[in-house]
């Protein structure tokens, strides 16, 4: 052989190996977080599906790995329990963090509920809100986003807190349906969407849209582990810029988020394009918290009994993770 062949024999492995190599240190570069969401199909909890789809989180060198809860509080403890990295639920579970739980409020990622409704049976004599007073209605679970918002309806209805009756029946279309079919319950408060859905089947109905009575609470709130906080904090950042992205092609793409979200729902194109219309607003563009927002939280823990005292709300959650350019990943 050659010195000439022997040289060009030596570059061909030298380039085979650093080519090996890049493609390691890519594929090693991408980290892997647990995405713990409250509910397996409500809006805005699906953003997440969105994103791990469109690629928004790879890009940004973030592998999610997705699991379904049946409610705030059981994601809560799976967080506790060190089970998961990121939590996707809303603002009421914040109060657990002021009772110690391991991990931080880092983006109000919706304010206001446009994706929760109250519905009742299709053949139900019940034909305003008024009608509630003494009945049973559906909640997800005790302390949950939805048992404080049953409160606040009877609350603002000028009625006693046992003027209804809360029944916790887990979250989800099943479970709404089941309650109606066995006449455990005379309502519901649950996803828009699922009652839309139940329009379609003549099984459920819209009764009234939550927004009818409740101003912004931090609906949607994105929360990450201290584990996570403490070792690996670049990951978040990475985390919530990929979450703003999805959040904003969200908001412009409508016809493409529609059957993402069919894929996790399994809702008719109907139903699932009329609740895009209805909640499409209610994202926030930068994922900061709204002071009302927190107010109303605060007052919350307290209606709940999740807390004796209000809480200092600046200790239960924190900005510093977020993109400082909406959209991107700098936030370095």
């Amino acid at each position: 052989m050659t010195h000439l062949s022997m040289h060009g024999l030596v570059r061909a492995f030298v380039a085979i190996a650093l080519s090996s190599a890049a493609i390691t240190s890519q594929a090693s570069a991408d980290t892997t977080l647990v995405v713990g969401k409250a509910a397996a199909t409500a809006d805005p909890i699906i953003a997440v599906n969105v994103g791990d789809k469109m690629g928004f989180f790879k890009k940004h060198g973030i592998d999610v790995n997705i699991i379904d809860f049946t409610g705030g509080s059981k994601m809560t403890q799976a967080m506790v329990a060190g089970s998961i990295d990121i939590g996707d639920g809303a603002g009421t579970e914040m109060a657990h963090i002021a009772k110690g739980a391991p991990m931080m409020a880092v983006c109000e990622n919706t304010t206001t509920f446009p994706f929760l409704s109250i519905g009742v049976p299709w053949d139900s004599p019940i034909k305003s809100v008024k009608e509630l007073k003494g009945k049973k209605v559906g909640i997800s679970s005790p302390g949950s986003l939805t048992d404080w918002l049953a409160l606040e309806f009877a609350r603002k209805e000028g009625w006693a807190p046992d003027a209804i009756t809360r029944v916790a029946i887990g979250n989800g279309p099943s479970s709404s349906v089941a309650a109606f079919r066995d006449h455990l319950i005379d309502a519901d408060f649950g996803g828009t969407s699922t009652f839309l859905n139940m329009e379609e089947r003549k099984v459920g109905r819209v009764l009234a849209p939550i927004s009818s009575f409740e101003g912004p609470a931090a609906s949607g709130v994105v929360f990450a582990s201290n584990h996570l906080i403490q070792t690996n904090p670049d990951a978040l950042r990475a985390f919530l810029a990929g979450w703003i992205e999805t959040t904003t092609f969200i908001r412009t793409n409508k016809a493409q988020t529609v059957q993402i979200e069919r894929g996790v729902t399994n809702f008719s194109e109907a139903v699932q394009s009329k609740e895009y219309d209805i909640v499409v607003s209610m994202f926030t563009k930068d994922c900061r918290f709204d002071v009302d927002s927190l107010a109303t939280l605060k007052r919350s823990f307290i209606d709940l009994h999740l807390l004796d005292t209000p809480p200092d709300m600046s200790k239960l959650y924190s900005e510093a993770y977020l993109p400082t350019t909406p959209g991107t990943a700098d936030s370095h």
